[in-house]
């Protein structure tokens, strides 16, 4: 098996209710190898009970970063990749678990990936999954497709250890992506610009950026793609602010 790309694989679990469970979600990490674990707004944590469910995983628990928010949690990712078990009529693109290893070999080898995990009652908000460039789902029985969260990532880090390098290889050249980051710093730059532009969505703003948020996603630019869009909208800022200021003297 392949394991030396691990440590760029980050499991994170968001608002984990029961600290039990971020234990037991260390544990499935570690039996496949992983060790990155980091928390957005556990409830409770550390906790003895963790501990206990970890079972041989505490390194894992003492190592974890907590965070107050998923864009502090993947800032530094260039993959975020949402498990959902909900389909939306607007998203990011979607892939099937059996093509996760397949994925990650084929375009996010030597790259930070983060694979986010929603709470154990309600999953992932509609906000969240908006920061997330793939949505990820997990085969199940559709009359009974309850799956607790270490059962989850246990599957989704066997996934990853399955895929082995000669299975797929690797490309000739690894394309520089966008942090997660930079695009949370491109987004409200769009929006200022679309502002300035005058226009008005039919489906609201919200739906609109959703929108545009998908159509980036799906479109996969690189770094260089992106700061050129960058560079695009900074021009067209000017442009307009400097019509505007002219039209107000």
């Amino acid at each position: 098996m392949i394991i030396e790309n691990h440590n760029r694989v980050h499991f994170v679990l968001t608002e984990t209710s029961h600290p039990g469970n971020i234990g037991a979600a260390a544990r499935a990490m570690k039996t496949m190898g992983f060790h990155r674990l980091v928390l957005v707004r556990p409830k409770i944590f550390p906790h003895p009970e963790a501990t206990a469910m970890a079972s041989g995983a505490e390194d894992i628990l003492q190592q974890a970063i907590v965070c107050n928010s998923l864009e502090e949690a993947t800032a530094n990712c260039r993959s975020v990749l949402g498990l959902s078990a909900r389909e939306r009529r607007i998203s990011a693109p979607c892939a099937e678990l059996p093509q996760l290893g397949e994925w990650w070999y084929a375009q996010t080898l030597a790259l930070p990936m983060a694979l986010v995990f929603g709470r154990e009652r309600s999953g992932l908000t509609n906000d969240e999954l908006d920061l997330c460039d793939t949505l990820v789902h997990i085969p199940s029985n559709p009359v009974y497709s309850s799956l607790n969260l270490a059962a989850a990532v246990q599957v989704v880090a066997y996934t990853l250890l399955s895929q082995t390098a000669d299975e797929t290889p690797a490309p000739e050249q690894q394309s520089v992506y966008p942090t997660a980051d930079q695009w949370h710093s491109f987004y409200p730059h769009l929006q200022k610009v679309i502002h300035l532009s005058g226009f008005k969505a039919f489906s609201g703003e919200v739906l609109t950026m959703r929108r545009l948020r998908s159509l980036c996603f799906r479109a996969h630019p690189t770094a260089q793609d992106l700061q050129l869009l960058r560079g695009l909208l900074t021009a067209m800022e000017r442009s307009m602010q400097s019509r505007n200021d002219h039209e107000e003297n």
